[in-house]
């Protein structure tokens, strides 16, 4: 089963994407992870890949496509894999399908973990830190046992500045902005299932197994 996960930042697709590989057994793939294996297997793509990294700059899209190609080649993705993180452009996406078709495989779901981004700001923006041992909370849904102090070392909690509310709303409408082309995409080719993020874990995976169990 091949298939790919989307979603904007909080609304929790890596949460998913460890339920998804642990119940139907396909590596979770994401771009991060793949980037780091190549450069540590010191492949051609890898070393080119670092070069870039190096100096802060973005990975041209025919390194990223011949490094998720690389991937996909592996052993153990011939029952399947779980792409997060690519492709983010329609660009990657029709170079994926290429990949795919030389492959003799398809695209069996697109799963878009769909949760409101004004939802998404109370999620993202209720995050505290402790700055000392690293350990995360949320002010609803994690909190500490005393309000603003962490339970491991007591030092005092702090928020990011990345998870302030107009940060957060900023990054999700840019995220957002760049996800809907793609969605649009695949949703013309039939292959997007939307699940709602918006519930209980729990819920949310099991909507995510009757879209995959359902697979005729």
């Amino acid at each position: 089963m091949n298939l790919i996960l989307m979603g904007l930042p909080g609304a929790g697709k890596g949460t998913q994407a460890e339920k998804i590989n642990e119940k139907y057994n396909i590596p979770h793939i994401s771009t991060g992870d793949m980037f780091r294996a190549a450069i540590k297997e010191g492949t051609d793509l890898g070393k080119k890949a670092k070069e870039y990294m190096d100096q802060g700059a973005l990975v041209p899209d025919e390194v990223t496509t011949g490094i998720v190609r690389e991937r996909l080649m592996k052993d153990d993705c011939k029952d399947g894999f779980l792409l997060d993180g690519f492709p983010r452009t329609i660009a990657q996406a029709e170079s994926l399908e290429k990949i795919l078709s030389e492959l003799n495989e398809t695209i069996d779901f697109v799963l878009h973990v769909d949760v409101p981004a004004e939802n998404l700001v109370e999620r993202l923006s209720g995050r505290r830190i402790c700055p000392t041992c690293g350990t995360a909370y949320h002010v609803k849904f994690n909190p500490p046992k005393e309000e603003g102090i962490c339970d491991k070392d007591g030092s005092a909690l702090i928020q990011r500045d990345d998870d302030k509310p107009e940060t957060v709303k900023n990054r999700l409408a840019v995220n957002l902005e760049q996800m809907q082309p793609l969605l649009d995409f695949y949703e013309n080719k039939g292959y997007l299932a939307r699940v709602n993020g918006d519930q209980d874990i729990e819920i949310v995976f099991q909507e995510v197994q009757e879209i995959l169990d359902n697979k005729a």
